[in-house]
């Protein structure tokens, strides 16, 4: 097997009425749930948080399938695949940080805003540069976020249906954000939430049987496993050890201790994630929620292994990297080769399966983060900024359908760039954005009195600015055959992800600009945040 690509195209082409008609299918089933949901949808209520109507299991189950996204089914195993330990290191953070969620965020979020974060950054300070600040954050957060998801579906639709050209992969990008803005616009919170827990039960259905048909090749013996994967990498014992990819020397060292800053961290600042916490009726489902995903999340992380050392066991590792060099492919070329062969009709048949969830699993997370940040401009910058609390629910609403039609064409856009660039590593960029800006702002907002309008928005600028400011002249956009743009050299930050120095600067932005800010505090209005955080009344 010299050419994966070419193989795993040969390999399905009788099967292709197959593979389409899985694609197909999957996506007018969730568009019909889509348009079941709009005919529901009657205020920004529902619009934006579902008509708070789901239970805590559900909530969970949309969390759930809002989170595991094409960083966690494709990024992870690629990069267990490539580089063993230290790619499983990505689902650890993954998992980790859902315990600063669920015991910083989660239920004070949830009783203190309405709709978006800025309601809640906003309640005790200045409207208007608050809700700006916020409002930018949100929907840049959102966009590194999607560009994970646009390069995870250019990969695997190309692989699928053998697509090589720059023109066709392309394409399958525009179609992408094509139906995310239909998902989005149409369905509001009610339809994103319901396709999401659909794709979360197909996600973790799709994982279990690649898992078990992995380990049954090796007699549920995971040592076997493991030492196969080891011998078959090329990098011995090491592959199963800390240091292939993060160990190399000092930068990759502090790069390590960047990623699990930023990962561990990243997740209480996710805006697709925090205007989940809206869509239930008590602060007690919303803790529950985020309990009942830690479970389901947490079994698929575990999962991970068999896909990435399975990967690592069954395949070569040129094979993986001559059809994504990311390692981008490494599950579904692992379903086709479980399943028999890139030239058997099993292969064939699982590799079309597999693929159809990680499609479905890419159309329910970009659903999710379009919605996160088409609510935000809509809400915070719209009714709240530009028209001054004065617009009504079907403006705000109208408003956001078409923030959603700009915010996907802005991600298509940047998201051809992306195709060659791991999805997890990409995700985990969108976390360190997210813990910079957001974290600090929300966390100084709960539970600082001192905190000022000042230092939210010395704390949110801050920790965007510096955070993307770095990325950009980080070897993840150029000066390596790996970057976004590998031609051009204009890299000077050694770092591949910013979150050793812009989360910690983000926090001290904040605390500087509250302590030198000449602003009174308004200590009634933190004595009813207080109350409003731990209790909920008078929150909706």
């Amino acid at each position: 097997m010299t050419d994966t690509l070419h193989l795993a195209a040969e390999g399905v082409s009788d099967h292709r009425p197959l593979i389409i008609s899985l694609f197909a299918t999957f996506v007018l089933v969730t568009l019909g749930i889509t348009v079941w949901a709009g005919k529901q949808t009657k205020d920004a209520t529902d619009f934006y948080a579902g008509g708070r109507q789901f239970s805590g299991f559900q909530n969970g189950l949309a969390i759930s399938g809002d989170y595991m996204s094409a960083a966690s089914f494709l990024g992870i195993a690629g990069a267990i695949a490539l580089y063993g330990y230290d790619g499983f290191l990505y689902s650890i953070g993954f998992l980790v940080a859902w315990l600063v969620a669920l015991l910083l965020v989660a239920e004070p979020l949830r009783n203190s805003g309405r709709f978006t974060m800025g309601d809640v950054l906003a309640y005790r300070m200045r409207q208007r540069p608050v809700r700006t600040a916020a409002g930018i954050s949100t929907i840049v957060v959102s966009i590194f976020y999607l560009l994970a998801q646009m390069a995870g579906a250019g990969v695997l639709v190309s692989l699928l249906l053998g697509i090589t050209s720059e023109a066709g992969k392309i394409l399958i990008v525009v179609l992408v954000g094509v139906v995310m803005i239909l998902y989005v616009s149409i369905g509001g919170m009610k339809g994103t939430t319901w396709v999401q827990m659909v794709k979360a039960v197909l996600l973790i259905a799709g994982t279990l049987l690649i898992t078990f048909l992995v380990l049954l090749k090796y007699d549920f013996n995971i040592s076997t496993l493991l030492g196969e994967a080891a011998d078959n990498s090329g990098a011995g014992s090491a592959f199963l050890e800390p240091g292939l990819k993060y160990g190399i020397d000092a930068t990759t060292k502090l790069d390590f201790i960047s990623l699990g800053i930023a990962l561990v961290l990243g997740t209480a600042g996710l805006p697709h994630i925090l205007i989940r916490f809206y869509t239930v009726p008590t602060s007690q489902a919303a803790r529950r929620s985020v309990n009942w995903a830690i479970g389901i999340i947490g079994g698929f992380y575990l999962m991970t292994i068999a896909l990435g050392f399975g990967a690592a066991a069954l395949l070569k590792r040129t094979d993986i990297i001559s059809s994504n060099k990311a390692g981008n492919t490494a599950a579904p070329l692992l379903a086709q080769e479980i399943g028999g062969g890139p030239d058997s009709a099993g292969g064939a048949i699982l590799l079309a399966v597999i693929s159809a969830v990680a499609f479905a699993t890419i159309l329910a997370v970009v659903a999710g983060l379009t919605l996160a940040s088409s609510s935000s401009f809509a809400h915070d910058l719209y009714a709240n900024v530009i028209r001054k609390g004065q617009a009504t629910q079907k403006e705000e609403v109208s408003a956001a359908r078409w923030a959603t039609v700009g915010i996907g064409i802005a991600a298509v856009a940047l998201g051809v760039f992306a195709r060659d660039l791991n999805v997890a590593g990409l995700v985990a960029l969108a976390f360190a954005v997210a813990a910079s800006a957001n974290l600090p702002t929300i966390l100084y907002s709960l539970f600082w009195k001192r905190f000022t309008t000042q230092g939210a928005l010395w704390s949110i600028y801050g920790g965007l600015f510096s955070s993307v400011f770095l990325v950009l002249f980080s070897p993840v956009v150029s000066g390596k055959a790996s970057s976004m743009f590998p031609d051009v050299d204009f890299y000077w930050f050694p770092l591949e992800n910013p979150g050793l120095v812009s989360i910690p600067l983000g926090f001290l932005l904040g605390w500087v600009g509250s302590l030198v800010s000449k602003e009174p505090v308004d200590r009634e209005k933190y004595a009813e945040l207080e109350v409003r955080s731990l209790t909920g009344h008078g929150a909706h």
